[in-house]
């Protein structure tokens, strides 16, 4: 049976038979404390998706992608190349504590990527006729997510406009003006706040800006993580690991305690020279987010094109066509050379 998103239950595909996905204990998804975790030893916190999952490493690109059978590996999702490596049995790993069931259908998904691509005015006809024929896959690419309540100690200056009135010389006249000083002082001072949910990408296939592009995510919509979600789908393993996720994450919180602590200065201007920031209560979840991905080789190049498979937001990127470019500066020229003829016979 495969997960059907139009329906948001398992289907069999012969005969059509529909069931609700494995019951998922009611309580709210427990976050995992950093720490802790990161002090276990060895593998003991690492597990499976599933018993039978199997897990596949793309030659051209790298990514390591899991599927469970009959699912078939194909082509990579991500570089679009032929993927010959020969599928065995999954790594463990940290294993998912959600998944955001697929709820766009693959035809409506499919038929956004054509739209998207039939707005590319330079994108080459030869990609335009590969989309149609290639179709989408649906993959779940994995995110982290990190809690932390943060202590910031700063200091800084705050700087304060007043107005001067200066004379100047103009025209052989004596002329009056205001002019913006500003006053500084030195200040230092303490902010706090508590980060909930801080969204990591934890794969470097898609480019960030690309993921950046398909958000909102309604994680309040998550279920706990069952394996029967991933039936007639990939999951891509995550390629930034834990500790890595929690200093971007880190880099994420910085940004929004450098604003509380411009806010706390206060005045016009704020210069600040030093912030040191305590971490508490850390914990984090690993997430499965779904999109439906096309992967497309142009000239022996990959380009993709990402659907939000929730809001059925699309980004991506396309090739150049020389030809059309060319076109259109040519027939922009034949133009202007037309109406300058016909200007000047008037």
């Amino acid at each position: 049976m495969e997960f059907d998103p139009a329906a948001g239950l398992l289907k069999c595909r012969h005969c059509g038979h529909t069931e609700a996905p494995p019951a998922a204990p009611a309580a709210a998804i427990p976050s995992h404390p950093l720490d802790e975790f990161l002090a276990l030893a060895g593998d003991a916190h690492l597990r499976p998706l599933s018993t039978d999952s199997l897990q596949l490493q793309c030659s051209g690109c790298g990514s390591v992608v899991s599927f469970q059978p009959p699912e078939i590996a194909g082509a990579c999702p991500f570089c679009g190349a032929n993927v010959v490596t020969q599928p065995k049995a999954a790594d463990p790993l940290v294993a998912p504590d959600a998944v955001l069931p697929f709820k766009v259908p693959r035809d409506q998904a499919q038929t956004q990527v054509r739209a998207w691509l039939q707005t590319r005015w330079f994108a080459p006809n030869a990609l335009k006729r590969l989309a149609r024929q290639e179709g989408i896959a649906g993959l779940y690419l994995p995110f982290w997510t990190y809690d932390a309540d943060t202590f910031s100690r700063y200091t800084g200056e705050r700087g304060d406009h007043y107005y001067e009135t200066e004379t100047y010389e103009e025209d052989n006249e004596t002329k009056t003006r205001e002019v913006m000083r500003t006053r500084w002082f030195p200040v230092s001072g303490q902010v706090s706040r508590s980060f909930q949910d801080v969204l990591i990408a934890a794969s470097r296939a898609v480019p960030e800006k690309r993921l950046n592009a398909l958000a909102p995510w309604d994680l309040d919509s998550l279920d706990p993580y069952e394996p029967a979600y991933l039936a007639g789908f990939k999951a891509q393993r995550y390629q930034v690991e834990l500790p890595e996720g929690y200093e971007e994450a880190k880099g994420v919180m910085a940004r929004v305690i450098d604003g509380d602590v411009r806010a706390d200065i206060g005045g016009d201007e704020q210069r600040v020279i030093m912030v040191e920031t305590a971490y508490s209560n850390t914990a984090f979840r690993h997430l499965l987010l779904p999109v439906w991905m096309g992967a497309y080789r142009f000239r022996n190049k990959p380009y993709q094109v990402v659907v939000n498979a929730r809001t059925g937001g699309v980004a991506g990127e396309r090739p150049y066509s020389a030809w059309k470019i060319t076109f259109l500066v040519l027939g922009i020229l034949c133009l202007i050379a037309l109406i300058a003829v016909l200007y000047s016979h008037r």
